[in-house]
């Protein structure tokens, strides 16, 4: 996880660093104790179990990682990577205090940070290449990231978040992932259902809830916790549901998730649900350390090494293929930008229509009308006049392009990611890659490369 509230309305800082309420409260020993009405509900959750869960709350919380399997180096871990994690292939637990969030190689979309109980409901979605899919309450990206990259390039990712601040840290990280066929959407669940019946393989509902998964991890958040907002969180995961099952196609999926404990958000809000949708019904799944037999799984800290995180697996009945309705008519590129591309010698993907004055490449272009959208398939670059400006996302996508490559030291990489110009032989516009791996791009001329990493992402204080 890597910024703002992990889709599911758990706090959680950006760069793996603590939020300064937690750091203030670290330092006046003021730790929140549980509250007195969870600990109660949990006891009677758990039974003989709860002196375990309560010694499992006081160890310090699980923090780990997924590579990024499209990148160089992708079958070397960071070298902060410790125990690998079962049910996640290239995922692996890293320490509290590891700098991975601030390096060259997580700039570069090496890998994603995130607990690892929040990588099990993207891999019980189980995404195919090819297929069509939906995180619904996607911000900032964790399990987006997840699924895009199980897609391989292949099919349709809608990755929707309706506040507005916090989809621009999931388009972004999207980009950094080199996610090349995914659509940011900012809206709320039910204009997305009126817009796209049945139109999904798959949707993830990873729903916002009363957090009491991430206590371990923001103790802070114990603070705020309170019986009726846990209420609340129930009534409004019933709502996103009901709109996320009309997006489901016949004999399509659908996940729901929380990072919460509360049977009224879990299993009972499934069972309600299936009240409602008799057209669903529960599915079994099984991951290495995950049974989810009755077709859900919680995960416990003192059963698994994670934070809360709650899965459930429906599928609905039928079999029909999705219906997702397209949208290319809106997006006509103009043969002006075509050229422009074409002089600039950027080459692999080809732009097949234009988001404004953007060109990109996307082979299933959604109907967006009336819906704002952030991000629209891989963007390639812009005209501004009569000049070609490449995106950053071009040089990032995991088909990366077939423009000139400038390898860098880890000492110019760093100079890079802080905005400075680099020495280079190279002229014109070359991907600027560290190990391998894309950063960006340059423009070289007389020896030097101009930088040309956006200025909104530029930072001096990473390390190697």
């Amino acid at each position: 996880m890597d910024g703002g509230r992990d889709g599911r309305g758990a706090l959680n800082p950006g760069r793996g660093e603590k939020p300064e309420k937690e750091l203030e409260m670290e330092k006046e020993g003021m730790i929140p104790e549980l509250p007195e009405a969870f600990r109660d509900r949990v006891r009677r959750q758990l039974g003989a179990e709860w002196p375990a869960f309560e010694s499992a709350m006081e160890q310090p919380a699980i923090r780990g990682l997924r590579m990024n399997p499209f990148r160089a180096g992708s079958g070397t871990p960071f070298r902060d990577a410790g125990r690998e994690i079962p049910w996640m292939p290239g995922g692996y637990e890293i320490p509290l205090n590891s700098p991975a969030g601030i390096t060259t190689a997580h700039e570069g979309g090496a890998f994603y940070l995130q607990d690892p109980s929040a990588m099990i409901p993207a891999a019980v979605l189980d995404p195919k290449p090819g297929e069509i899919l939906l995180d619904l309450c996607a911000a900032p990206g964790g399990k987006s990231t997840q699924m895009g990259l199980a897609l391989a390039g292949e099919g349709l990712l809608v990755c929707n978040e309706p506040v507005p601040k916090r989809a621009a840290v999931l388009s972004r990280n999207l980009e950094r992932m080199g996610i090349p066929n995914s659509v940011v959407t900012c809206a709320y669940p039910r204009p997305l259902a009126e817009r796209w019946p049945e139109a999904f393989d798959g949707v993830l509902a990873d729903a916002p809830c009363s957090g009491e998964g991430m206590f371990r991890r923001h103790p802070e958040t114990r603070a705020e916790w309170t019986p009726e907002k846990a209420a609340g969180c129930a009534e409004r995961q019933r709502e996103i549901l009901d709109e996320a099952a009309k997006m489901v196609r016949p004999g399509g999926r659908l996940v729901y998730a929380t990072c919460t404990w509360n049977p009224a958000e879990n299993e009972e809000q499934v069972e309600r649900f299936l009240e409602r949708h008799p057209e669903f019904e529960t599915e079994p799944f099984a991951l290495p350390g995950v049974n989810g037999g009755t077709g859900c799984f919680t995960c416990w800290p003192h059963r698994i090494r994670g934070e809360g995180q709650f899965t459930a697996l429906l599928r609905k009945g039928g079999n029909a293929p999705a219906r997702m309705p397209g949208g290319e008519a809106d997006f006509r590129l103009s043969p002006e930008q075509r050229k422009a591309w074409e002089a600039s010698g950027i080459g692999g993907e080809e732009p097949n229509a234009a988001f404004g004055r953007t060109l990109i490449r996307l082979e299933r272009i959604p109907e967006l009308r009336g819906i704002q959208t952030l991000r629209l398939g891989l963007h390639l670059g812009e005209l501004r006049g009569k000049i070609f400006l490449p995106d950053h996302a071009a040089a990032m996508c995991i088909r990366m392009p077939s423009a000139p490559r400038t390898e860098m030291s880890e000492a110019d990489a760093l100079r890079y990611l802080a905005g400075e110009t680099v020495a280079g032989g190279t002229n014109g516009w070359t991907v600027m890659t560290w190990q391998g791996i894309a950063l960006g791009w340059g423009k070289g001329s007389g020896g030097t490369i101009r930088n040309h990493y956006p200025k909104g992402l530029r930072n001096g204080r990473l390390t190697g």
